[in-house]
Order: C-alpha cells, then structure tokens, then sequence
C-alpha cells in the first residue's frame, strides 16, 4: 500500500459509548491494521468512556486500552493526525458547528440512538449497548470493504453517506 493508514474520527456529543465503540471496533476489525487508524472525540467529552462500552468491548475480546473520553479540539490543533474521514454517530454532533477540520477530510453522518440513554436493568442496557456495536461493526466493514483508490472523491462522499442511512 503506498498512502499512509487514513486516519478516521468518530464523533458524538459526549464520546463516551458511539464514538469510543466505534474507535476501538475499527482498530480491532480484520484486515483494518495498516489500512485504517480509528479516533474519537466528542464536543462535550464526559471524561471517561461509559462503563458499559468498556464492559462490552472486553468480552467482545477488543483491547480498551488507551481509550479515553476527550475533546474533538484534540484533533483541529495543528499537530493532530491528518483526517481523512471524520463520521457523526450521534443526532447532536450532527448539528453542531464543528471545527475547522485541515485538508477537508470527507465527512457524513452515521446518527444512531444514544445506548447510554437506555434506562432498566443491567440486561437491558447491556442490550442496547450490543445492538450499537452490532450497528456500528456492520456500517464499519461495509466502509472498510470500499475501493478507495478506484473511486473519485465526489462517489465515496456519496456512499459514506449511504452507509449511515443502511
């Protein structure tokens, strides 16, 4: 592979359960080592990733390490990694004005329901947080699977949005 690992940024609000599920299931899929290098971020970080996510992520058998709930200005600061993917995976990071993002990486919006939301039991929320990381490994491998390099910039726009309306 002759260009550098893209480097990808997944958005929510408080980067606590979405975007740290979708970090960790990126850098852990098959095939994506070398390929692709997940981050997260959040406009309103929390200050730690959900305990639930982190539960989730250990017995799915994902390393959790170095995980951590952080600001998206982390990555608009001149010596962050250059993004060439950036995905909201939360309805409210959506609609806020974003930083500036250097070299106008492509972006598009994966909205999913807030599994930290969930109230009940234990079991019930242990559900809602398995159904996010089943959606997000689904939409993750379909990205993953694209043929970067035969497609034009305008066409792989077009279907990162597509993968968040699947």
């Amino acid at each position: 592979m002759s260009h550098r690992p893209y480097n990808v940024l997944f958005l929510c609000t408080g980067n606590s359960a979405r975007s740290i599920l979708a970090e960790a299931a990126l850098n852990h899929m098959p095939g994506s080592r070398g390929k692709f290098v997940g981050f997260s971020a959040g406009s309103q970080p929390k200050g730690a990733p959900n305990p639930y996510a982190i539960e989730l992520l250990e017995r799915s058998g994902i390393p959790t390490d170095g995980l951590r709930s952080k600001s998206w200005d982390e990555f608009a600061r001149a010596d962050a990694p250059a993004l060439d993917f950036i995905f909201t995976v939360c309805d409210q990071a959506a609609g806020e004005q974003c930083p500036y993002w250097p070299g106008k990486p492509m972006t598009a919006h994966w909205g999913m329901p807030d599994p930290a939301a969930v109230t009940g039991s234990p079991e019930e929320i242990r559900k809602a947080f398995s159904e996010t990381l089943a959606t997000l490994r689904r939409r993750i491998s379909i990205f993953a699977s694209l043929p970067f390099a035969a497609l034009d910039q305008m066409a792989t726009q077009q279907r990162l949005r597509d993968i968040g309306q699947a």
